[in-house]
């Protein structure tokens, strides 16, 4: 399956770019192609982190833009099943809406067999809530939706639960599901060497390696996380 994945939730601070640098490590760990795009000038998750995967697209360019549709056309014959993952920096929404819109992409990529995927990343938050009923209404039936309570920010999600917004996502197909909570001090530790999460459970040496402990935790929200990226068409 190829795939364009969209990781947003448009507010910051609610781990898109935790979400879209797991995605990219269960792509590596699953030998399937990826490219990845960063839409952030000043947090560039690809670069930073999986820079042999990353490219920087300017979200007020279509030109900019256009990049992330032509790495589909521009996959090797013998990588087939080219995906790509979008981690999309806090508003964003408009122009990309924009982008997606005047170039009829979604109908375009249905006829190449490419899944789109919006993945809303949400805190328990109300704010999460009336963005992902925004989504809702700006793209309706068509995209798949994944709506990811992120459990690192938060855990009572009472809110998202009861409303209508996600009731009418659900009539749209979409699935919930959870991200798990990763220790806060080892994704410091991570994040301070720029590290992949491959390299967070592989390397040993220099001073914010990780622990026995620490990486076996890591290990153990990969396992959980990968869990739930199996059930998804990603």
């Amino acid at each position: 399956m190829r795939s364009l994945n969209f990781i947003g939730g448009e507010k910051g601070g609610v781990g898109k770019s935790v979400a879209a640098r797991a995605l990219a490590q269960y792509f590596i760990d699953r030998e399937r192609p990826f490219t990845g795009f960063d839409t952030d000038r000043s947090h560039t998750t690809f670069t930073r982190f999986y820079a042999d995967y990353a490219s920087p697209v300017i979200v007020d360019s279509y030109e900019g833009l256009d990049t992330i549709a032509a790495s589909f056309e521009d996959a090797l014959d013998e990588e087939p099943g080219n995906s790509v993952i979008v981690d999309l920096a806090a508003q964003t929404a408009a122009p990309l809406a924009r982008w997606i819109k005047d170039s009829d992409l979604l109908p375009l990529l249905g006829e190449m067999g490419i899944a789109v995927n919006f993945w809303h990343l949400a805190d328990a938050g109300k704010d999460s809530v009336e963005l992902l009923g925004k989504l809702i209404e700006t793209y309706g039936a068509g995209p798949n939706y994944f709506v990811v309570r992120n459990l690192g920010r938060g855990t009572d999600f009472s809110q998202l639960d009861a409303s209508q917004e996600l009731q009418d996502a659900l009539a749209l197909g979409a699935q919930v599901v959870s991200l798990p909570e990763l220790h806060e001090g080892s994704m410091r530790k991570i994040d301070r060497k720029d590290a992949s999460f491959w390299a967070a459970i592989n390397v040993r040496n220099g001073s914010d390696a990780l622990g026995m402990l620490e990486r076996q935790r890591v290990k153990t929200w990969l396992r959980n996380t990968y869990a739930m990226l199996d059930n998804l068409p990603v």
